[in-house]
């Protein structure tokens, strides 16, 4: 079994807002980088998977952000892999500052699809091959939560340009963060709050299409709907709040 890969990183002025603290958007870029970085140096990176026509899509994902961290302050993001399933494999995050706090932590759960049928692949044999890359050691939050029943009281459109598009060809993960993020109240994002993001990606969206971000506040929470120009949800997610 493998141990936790660590990795460094630095709150720069580009990640920052007008709080002189890390984006929320930062920080799940900084996230996903890494998962890519690792899985990368561990030789089963999309480079690995596309000789074979396939490549790796974020199923899920749940971030919880307890600060973040200011201008210029260094920081460790940790990252392990604690389960392959035949469609699904879990990746772990946490954060930790300087003192050896952690502030942040992350679960991620990643699919494998076929880059010319855009269908999922059966990836046990990721978990067979690289059985070594697993580390024995459980998610350090709550898995990501299903998000259901969003009745919006505030609409936005975004037609998908290049801009948006990954790797994949499709909208990056991050995108549709920054989407939500902005139809937030000014004063939640502002504000020395608590935050729990759960994301769950239901149907790629692409360029040239465009989307209807749909938001719901109630109490602490805004729940949102994205669908496509052909009424199909593509995202459901909450950003939850709290002192």
């Amino acid at each position: 079994m493998a141990e936790k890969t660590l990795y460094q990183c630095c709150a720069e002025p580009q990640k920052v807002d007008f709080t002189l603290r890390e984006t929320l958007p930062s920080l799940g870029w900084q996230i996903l980088n890494i998962a890519g970085k690792d899985a990368h140096g561990k030789g089963f990176g999309v480079d690995a998977l596309n000789a074979d026509n396939h490549t790796w899509v974020l199923s899920r994902i749940a971030f919880e952000f307890y600060r973040r961290p200011r201008q210029y302050e260094e920081y460790t993001v940790a990252t392990w892999i604690s389960d392959y399933g035949r469609l699904l494999s879990t990746r772990n995050f946490t954060l930790t500052d300087a003192a050896g706090e952690v502030f942040g932590a992350a679960v991620s759960q990643w699919a494998m699809i076929d880059l010319e049928k855009r269908t999922a692949v059966d990836l046990s044999w990721v978990g067979r091959e690289h059985h070594d890359a697993m580390v024995e050691e459980p998610s350090p939050v709550e898995r990501p939560r299903k998000v259901r029943n969003v009745t919006p009281t505030a609409t936005t459109t975004h037609k998908i340009v290049y801009s948006d598009i990954d790797f994949n060809r499709h909208v990056n993960t991050m995108r549709y963060f920054d989407m939500m993020i902005d139809m937030l109240p000014l004063e939640v994002l502002e504000g020395d709050f608590k935050y729990r993001l759960d994301i769950h990606f239901l149907k790629e969206s692409r360029f040239g299409q465009t989307l209807e971000v749909g938001c719901e506040l109630r109490d602490g929470v805004a729940l949102f709907e994205i669908t496509t120009d052909e009424g199909v949800v593509a995202v459901r997610a909450a950003i939850e709040w709290s002192k």
